[in-house]
């Protein structure tokens, strides 16, 4: 196995400082399978060789063989050395290799294997103040996961594009896509995609107004399938130096904040009524100039303009009328 470093020098960025960029190397370990013989053997022949070392020279010199003995003692810890390099991937797993401080390769296929003992592991020894002593900490930082998440972002408060503050959530569905860069270029890359994710959440609502958009705009409520897009879109840009994919992009949660919202309600509640009272008249009106028309291309009665406008007028309350209607019956002739 000959891993490379795969760390490359990226042009400045403006403000004149220098940035480098990880990109991941993906290598072949040696199989742990092959591996476990050699040790075992090892270890077994060590203690044989002790054992052998005290017992045979006592026997025969009075006293232990000195070289056989001292071999056998060197072999025994540098064999638990050599155990500390075996290390396993389930599916959708990798392991970063990282030896003193140099990136080595990246293994992505799950099995058991070996490697060298001194790669960097995820777990280390930290003191424990409140128990006084050194304690083992996992931190999971070259051990990888290669599965797709889901963040599900909190209800953030935040102004749309007209200023009213409203209320919006989303979840994330993401997955580490380069190793190096998750491992290297972020401190912490699941607090990184958190963090990123609230803040591209605040400002794709601020880009859109909640409703009520004008002619052709495209608004939280109503072009939910376009806003996820672009919200998808911000997220891939602000996430791909963590080495992140995001797959898909949805709002779970959308509402005006409390404190507006019972006035939206009745705003939205006046303009459903106005809506529905113009669909009305609309008809109305049709219907009307249907009668008339069709009274005067049959010639059932022939009626002048004062009494075109009355009969507009009656039939006009009657259709658009919400209370029901108590017809009045003319016994006299049409002009009394």
């Amino acid at each position: 196995m000959n891993p490379t470093v795969s760390n490359q020098k990226q042009p400045q960025e403006a403000g004149g400082a220098a940035t480098s960029r990880s990109r991941e190397k993906e290598v072949q370990a040696a199989s742990g399978w092959l591996m476990l013989p050699v040790v075992i053997v090892l270890l077994v022949g060590a203690i044989a060789l002790a054992i052998y070392a005290i017992v045979h020279g006592v026997k025969v010199q009075g006293h232990p063989l000195v070289v056989s003995l001292v071999v056998a003692l060197l072999a025994i810890p540098f064999d638990i050395v050599l155990m500390r390099g075996f290390f396993a991937l389930q599916p959708n797993e990798a392991r970063v290799l990282v030896l003193f401080g140099e990136y080595h390769g990246t293994v992505r296929t799950s099995g058991f294997y070996w490697a060298n003992p001194f790669y960097s592991r995820d777990s280390s020894l930290a003191f424990d103040h409140q128990a006084g002593k050194l304690v083992r900490t996992t931190t999971h930082r070259y051990k990888v996961s290669l599965r797709a998440r889901n963040f599900s972002s909190d209800k953030l408060k935040v102004n749309d594009k007209r200023g009213n503050p409203i209320e919006i959530a989303a979840v994330i569905v993401w997955r580490v896509q380069d190793t190096a860069q998750a491992t290297f270029d972020v401190d912490d890359y699941e607090n990184y995609v958190r963090v990123q994710s609230e803040s591209a959440i605040r400002h794709l609502a601020s880009q859109y107004a909640y409703d009520h958009g004008e002619e052709d705009e495209t608004t939280l409520r109503s072009g939910v399938d376009e806003v996820c897009a672009a919200l998808r879109r911000e997220l891939q840009e602000r996430l791909a130096k963590a080495g992140v994919e995001v797959e898909e992009a949805r709002l779970t949660h959308l509402a005006y904040a409390p404190e507006i919202a019972q006035a939206m309600l009745r705003r939205q509640q006046a303009e459903a009524v106005i809506a529905a009272r113009q669909k009305i008249v609309h008809g109305a009106v049709s219907m009307v100039d249907m009668a008339l028309r069709e009274l005067a291309e049959k010639q059932v009665v022939e009626l002048d303009d004062e009494r075109k406008a009355a009969m507009v007028s009656n039939l006009m309350v009657v259709l658009c009328g919400e209370s029901e209607v108590h017809p009045v019956v003319n016994t006299g002739s049409l002009y009394t």
